[in-house]
């Protein structure tokens, strides 16, 4: 979706960590805390096949965006619409700006987490990170990291669309993460992290479906001290960008892609079916309780 023009972003709710920490070194497929990419150790892949599929980028310095200046220099929409870093801050302000509204009729309080942008590895309280494991939250510290060149990587090698929703699905899918974390499911995914119905499956298509909530709301949802939304009416284009994503995302996609073959035993995130298909009953729904992926007997 479109960020409104005139949207005042919110930089404090962000950390920029770029260059701090190392830039540069291998990208290849990964696994956060929650999106999308899964690494090769735990689907049994070896890692050299990996590595030619993504391809190596030796010690190269990760891509800045054009003219970025750090994250406080997101202020408004306009930066959003021009600027991925930015575009992930200010999708982090909308899905801020909506969830504590959202989940007060369930009982639920809302912390705002801490987003974090960074290039080659960060530290987190969940352990060291590099960007090879993609985006990812850590209950630890509640924050999302984001190194925005993963968002490219998502269209060049996952085949994903560029649009920019298919980019805000994936913060939103790492919030879904979080509101998990408020409300305990996330211990779910423990002790069953393998398999096409297992917890970490179902804690994974969880968070879709809340990304999928907030994509419902998130342009007509009022920006914090403003009566206009951070975001533009969502379109069929949009929506498509969203699944669009999601379908990449697939284990089965990846695994396919990596391997030749499937196998639904070692899945840890979900088909591209049951992706897009929890993504869109988030949003369908618009509903808390339609998002129970542990309460149904098939993902």
């Amino acid at each position: 979706m479109t960020f409104n023009e005139g949207a005042r972003l919110d930089p404090s709710q962000a950390e920029d960590r770029r260059g701090g920490m190392g830039r540069g070194g291998k990208v290849g497929l990964g696994l956060g805390g929650g999106i999308v990419v899964l690494l090769g150790a735990l689907l049994g892949i070896n890692p050299d096949l990996l590595g030619a599929l993504v391809g190596d980028t030796g010690s190269q310095p990760a891509v800045e965006q054009a003219g970025a200046s750090g994250i406080d220099s997101c202020l408004t929409g306009a930066d959003a619409n021009d600027r991925l870093d930015c575009r992930i801050l200010g999708t982090a302000n909308s899905l801020n700006g909506f969830w504590p509204g959202y989940l007060k009729q369930y009982g639920v309080g809302y912390a705002v987490p801490k987003t974090v942008i960074f290039t080659g590895q960060v530290s987190t309280a969940c352990g060291p990170a590099t960007s090879a494991v993609g985006p990812f939250y850590c209950p630890g510290d509640n924050k999302a990291y984001f190194d925005p060149d993963f968002f490219s990587q998502l269209e060049t090698q996952f085949g994903s669309s560029g649009g920019p929703l298919a980019q805000e699905y994936v913060v939103a899918h790492e919030f879904g993460h979080h509101v998990q974390n408020l409300t305990g499911t996330i211990n779910n995914a423990q002790g069953n992290a393998r398999g096409a119905e297992s917890g970490a499956v179902r804690t994974e298509l969880q968070a879709d479906c809340y990304a999928g909530i907030w994509m419902r709301y998130a342009s007509s949802q009022p920006a914090p001290g403003s009566s206009e939304p951070f975001l533009k009416a969502l379109t069929q284009t949009d929506l498509n960008d969203a699944l669009s994503a999601a379908s990449s995302v697939g284990d089965d996609r990846i695994q396919q892609a990596a391997t030749g073959r499937t196998n639904p035993e070692s899945w840890s995130h979900g088909s591209s079916e049951q992706r897009q298909k929890w993504l869109y009953t988030g949003y369908q729904s618009a509903d808390l309780a339609a998002c129970d992926t542990f309460a149904v007997p098939k993902v």
